[in-house]
């Protein structure tokens, strides 16, 4: 009789701003079982629980630890590593990191709050003593990630690329929705067009709304020149992405779609698109939707 085989578990951490929410969202894409903010101390019995759960232990797990947990937790974090690897999983912890001039200004652009903030400190002694907190799980990381000259697609492809765990089985996909208003994304593999398709935006009901919605795929979905050209596309791909894995040295492609303002059918397409491309085998398949993520 075969071994079930063990289960995958990735920890991710990281400064604050350096793109953790944007790795575990990509992570949930691939089909990891994912839980943001796990305290560090119950880090063995949430693995030991998922693992013996009736239902059968998810393939793929990620879990994010970081500044938010108690200050004294994260210096145990080896011990608890050791006991999650006498659980017969062997844990990958990635750290993602910026430079302090990066997360700067991420945090002036967004105007989010640092989580140190409630110390009554300012952003860049927030930003120091988080480094100082974070310095036992960076010194043990497997993979650091540099994030600093990273944008939100970017790091999505470098984790999928990297730590999609897939192997050489597979090719990844990126499908994205863009504003054509914005320009064009400048790594896309295949860029489709869908501004000559009907418009939600000239809905006052349907305006506010995203391709996210269920009534604007409602909406799109009853009509005839949508639907034409999303089985022409999906064909085009089908036919294409396959070659493209095997002649080619290439592990992953991006699929780019764009409308006026990336909010409505470049959206809803995306996601069609990415639907599709599971259920014809694609393992690791992500999306992204750049004027909305």
């Amino acid at each position: 009789m075969s071994e079930t085989p063990a289960s995958t578990l990735v920890i991710v951490s990281g400064m604050s701003g350096s793109g953790k929410s944007v790795a575990m969202k990509t992570f949930e894409d691939l089909g990891f079982f994912c839980v943001d903010n796990l305290p560090a101390d119950l880090l063995p019995q949430f693995v030991a629980g998922v693992t013996r759960s009736a239902e059968g232990a998810p393939a793929k797990l990620a879990v994010s630890i970081d500044v938010r947990n108690r200050n004294n937790d994260l210096s145990n974090i080896p011990e608890w590593l050791s006991a999650v690897g006498a659980l017969g999983l062997d844990p990958r912890l990635v750290f993602f990191d910026a430079c302090d001039e990066a997360l700067l200004k991420r945090y002036a652009d967004t105007r989010r709050r640092h989580p140190l903030s409630h110390l009554g400190l300012g952003l860049a002694d927030a930003i120091s003593l988080e480094r100082q907190v974070l310095k036992p799980l960076r010194s043990i990381a497997d993979a650091v990630v540099d994030t600093s000259t990273l944008n939100v697609h970017q790091l999505r492809r470098q984790v999928i690329t990297e730590f999609g765990i897939g192997g050489d089985a597979g090719m990844s996909l990126l499908f994205e929705s863009f504003a054509y208003r914005r320009g064009v994304p400048a790594d896309a593999d295949f860029v489709f067009d869908a501004r000559a398709l009907p418009n939600p935006h000239w809905d006052p009901v349907l305006r506010p709304l995203s391709g996210r919605d269920a009534a604007i795929r409602e909406y799109l979905e009853a009509q005839p020149d949508v639907n034409l050209f999303a089985e022409q596309v999906n064909q085009f791909l089908d036919t294409w992405l396959p070659r493209l894995h095997v002649d080619s040295t290439r592990s992953y492609a991006t699929i780019a779609i764009g409308c006026t303002g990336g909010r409505h059918r470049s959206v809803y397409l995306a996601e069609r698109f990415a639907e599709h491309a599971r259920s014809k085998g694609w393992d690791e398949v992500a999306v992204h939707h750049r004027e909305l993520d």
